[in-house]
């Protein structure tokens, strides 16, 4: 117990220290610097994405250390690839959670299972920490694609959703009642990757329909705790899809007023960051699901 929440509280604290600074973790892990891709969540060695929170851990661990590489390995897998980390460099932390079976005796002498939840941190290193690794791990993009190649495959996630998307006005949001998405026309935004960070976002949001995933923080006005919650996830979960699909979130100028609401949630309870996180990997992981579909998009 005291292990686990010690991990809560320094990753909240390193969470909120970005805040603190007008830096959201999530918005500015990408870079041109690696073979394994220009934007993509941060990888195991083996190549599997880390999830949940370990992307918004490693992320800003990249950010704040100028990696370009996105993938992260322990100090023994360095050593069973032929590495080493180099003298002096310091790991990262990610964090582990799963649950143990307990035998025990009940008050009627009878011996029953108890599962028990345990949460626990460990180091990993970027490669680039690492030396003697096959050439692979460090690989450099000889012809990177430019933007513009890659946003019909963006197009084709956001119809297989099966979202009602409405497109008009000049306002981006979710609403609940009608179970729809309004976009501003695609047009009115400065540049591609506004629009599709903005509908990403709006389509997280949609993921909490009853008939979705049901997800509620009980907000009741804007501005408040469950609000400010919801808004969270929807950012992360936003940033989590932008990762997947090659696209640069850009930071919403409606939204900077979430920061100071989002710390005072942080500040009260040290889970909070760990419970979007969860929410919005759920959300990520829903929309992800419904690929495949063949639906139309609706345009007004």
């Amino acid at each position: 117990m005291t292990e686990r929440k010690d991990v809560y509280n320094r990753v909240t604290g390193r969470i909120i220290s970005d805040l603190e600074k007008g830096v959201r973790t999530w918005l500015k892990p990408w870079n041109a610097g690696h073979t394994a891709g220009k934007i993509t969540r941060p990888l195991r060695h083996n190549g599997i994405p880390y999830q949940g929170m370990n992307i918004l851990l490693l992320w800003g661990e990249a950010l704040e250390k100028g990696y370009s590489a996105p993938i992260w390995i322990t100090f023994k897998q360095a050593q069973e690839l032929g590495g080493y980390v180099r003298k002096g460099e310091h790991g990262s932390l990610v964090v582990y959670a799963n649950k143990l079976t307990r035998t025990e005796t009940d008050d009627k002498g009878e011996e029953v299972e108890r599962q028990i939840p345990f949460m626990k941190g460990y180091t990993v290193f970027n490669v680039e920490q690492i030396v003697g690794l096959p050439a692979h791990y460090y690989g450099k993009p000889e012809n990177p694609l430019p933007l513009s190649e890659r946003l019909d495959h963006a197009e084709r996630f956001i119809a297989n959703t099966g979202i009602t998307i409405q497109h008009g006005g000049n306002s981006a949001y979710y609403a609940p009642a009608k179970d729809l998405v309004q976009m501003p026309p695609f047009e009115a935004f400065k540049d591609r990757e506004s629009y599709y960070a903005t509908i990403l976002h709006e389509l997280i949001h949609a993921t909490s329909h009853k008939s979705r995933l049901d997800r509620s923080f009980n907000a009741k006005r804007f501005g408040d705790n469950g609000y400010a919650r919801e808004e969270l996830v929807a950012e992360l979960g936003a940033a989590f899809l932008s990762a997947d699909l090659g696209i640069t979130p850009e930071i919403r100028e409606d939204h900077a007023a979430y920061l100071a609401h989002w710390l005072k949630a942080l500040k009260e309870d040290s889970r909070a960051i760990f419970s979007a996180a969860a929410h919005a990997q759920r959300a990520a992981d829903f929309l992800q699901s419904l690929q495949g579909k063949e639906v139309t998009v609706e345009a007004a």
